[in-house]
């Protein structure tokens, strides 16, 4: 196929929910455990994990589906009295927290708005934004859920997370420059895992090129480039010139700017040949291939890390940028995304997987962060509540977040003629290398499928990491 064929228009199924449902066998969907299994979770001595407690609340919302349910139930125990005593005074309340919001969100997916609106303030007794992860998950979502209603109903609710919403406008995550992004990348080991990882497999692949060439599709802090610089330095041949090329929206460029002269001024201090550039746009999905200014002779690697899935809801750019890259023809393009299907048109089957996916980041705060962290407080009350918002309220193109599956992707890139690159030795060392930094390692679970590594908090998958060339 010749770099600049032009792919017919398409709808890209593979984002479809049809062709979600089934691309991962650690969904963890409602579904998925329609057969309980108790004894494993039971016999496990230590504290039930998050993961667990949404497990068994789910198993108990299945058994309870097709009973009549009304907002003065009484908690009942499906699993008998033996089960019950084997769980802490704690655990049955937190089990007991999830059920009602699974209810409430059942319910309000039927449109039964008062039912849900009873069960939320019944979560709302218990759930706290301090306290435990599963009563500080609880909190968010029953503020996201209170604004579904809102939002149907046309009668605003009124919800707990005003005291954040100053901090909403100046987007703390987007781009990664401000301390709470630094204090989490140093706390967490997920996007330190990703960024070595991912830059190894660049050096693996740009070889002895003298001239390498860097495309950032979302920079953020540009840290991951430092560690880089030092690997090329005193390599032979040495670099003659390296790059970087950095994508920008209008309003992102200050920022993106003093990225670029930490950058440069880094480089500097290892005598290290380095021009950065920024490319504006209002739209990266818009972009054409000479915007990148490729020159002859250029070893070219293009870096997306957790940014494609924002552009699933406009199918037609995303596909504009695949085919922009395609023209270009990179040594390697590195993926880093979000594994889960946060993209079913099914509100309970993406509340659901939503709520486990943010209930394994939540137990992993617990154990990397103090619970009266002000970072961690604004990293859960301002980052992911408005994730879990964005999935949870909106629908149609005004819900933006819409992770799908690493198996989706591939049958996507599938189809720009692009095949997986095997992750070195070196990368997987380094991965490995890098959890071990961090207290939290024996919990962080780091996996092969196929060639590409998903990384995980205690077996729940939260991040893919893959490696792509042109054929």
């Amino acid at each position: 196929m010749a770099l600049d064929e032009e792919l017919p228009p398409f709808s890209i199924p593979e984002f479809d929910e049809s062709s979600n449902s089934n691309s991962n066998s650690n969904s963890n969907s409602t579904s998925a455990y329609s057969e309980p299994n108790l004894p494993s979770i039971l016999n496990n001595a230590e504290k039930l994990s998050t993961e667990e407690v949404i497990k068994l609340a789910a198993e108990m919302f299945i058994l309870f589906s097709t009973e009549r349910v009304d907002g003065y139930t009484m908690f009942m125990h499906p699993y008998g009295s033996s089960t019950v005593t084997r769980l802490s005074i704690d655990e049955i309340r937190e089990v007991e927290l999830v059920f009602w919001l699974l209810i409430a969100a059942e319910k309000i997916s039927r449109k039964q708005f008062e039912i849900g609106s009873k069960f939320l303030a019944r979560c709302g007794w218990v759930a706290s934004d301090g306290r435990t992860p599963v009563e500080r998950l609880v909190y968010y979502f029953c503020e996201a859920l209170k604004k579904r209603i809102g939002k149907e109903t046309g009668i605003p609710v009124p919800t707990k997370l005003e005291k954040l919403e100053g901090l909403k406008n100046e987007n703390p995550m987007a781009l990664g420059t401000n301390p709470t992004f630094l204090e989490c990348h140093q706390a967490l080991p997920f996007s330190q895992v990703l960024q070595f990882c991912g830059i190894q497999a660049i050096i693996d692949q740009i070889g002895i090129s003298s001239k390498v060439h860097l495309i950032d599709i979302h920079i953020r802090s540009g840290v991951q480039w430092t560690s880089m610089m030092q690997a090329l330095v005193g390599r032979t041949p040495s670099i003659k010139l390296l790059k970087l090329t950095a994508v920008a929206t209008p309003l992102d460029v200050q920022n993106v700017e003093k990225t670029g002269k930490r950058l440069a001024s880094f480089a500097k201090t290892l005598n290290l040949p380095f021009v950065f550039k920024i490319l504006v746009l209002p739209d990266i999905t818009e972009v054409k291939e000479e915007q990148f200014e490729v020159h002859d002779g250029e070893a070219v690697a293009v870096y997306c890390q957790i940014i494609l899935r924002t552009m699933i809801s406009r199918p037609k750019g995303l596909e504009n940028l695949m085919r922009a890259i395609r023209k270009i023809n990179p040594l390697v393009i590195v993926v880093g995304e979000v594994e889960a299907n946060h993209n079913s048109t099914s509100f309970v089957n993406r509340f659901t997987e939503t709520l486990f996916y943010h209930g394994a980041f939540f137990d992993c705060l617990e154990a990397c962060m103090s619970r009266d962290d002000a970072h961690r407080a604004i990293l859960e009350g301002v980052h992911f509540a408005d994730g879990m918002q964005n999935i949870v309220v909106n629908e149609g193109d005004e819900r933006i977040n819409r992770s799908v599956y690493l198996n989706t992707w591939r049958l996507f890139f599938a189809r720009f003629g692009m095949v997986e690159i095997e992750f070195s030795d070196s990368c997987v060392y380094q991965a490995n290398l890098v959890l071990q930094w961090f207290p939290c390692a024996s919990s962080c679970t780091l996996e092969k499928n196929g060639k590409c590594l998903i990384v995980g908090w205690k077996g729940t998958p939260l991040h893919s990491l893959s490696t792509w060339k042109f054929v």
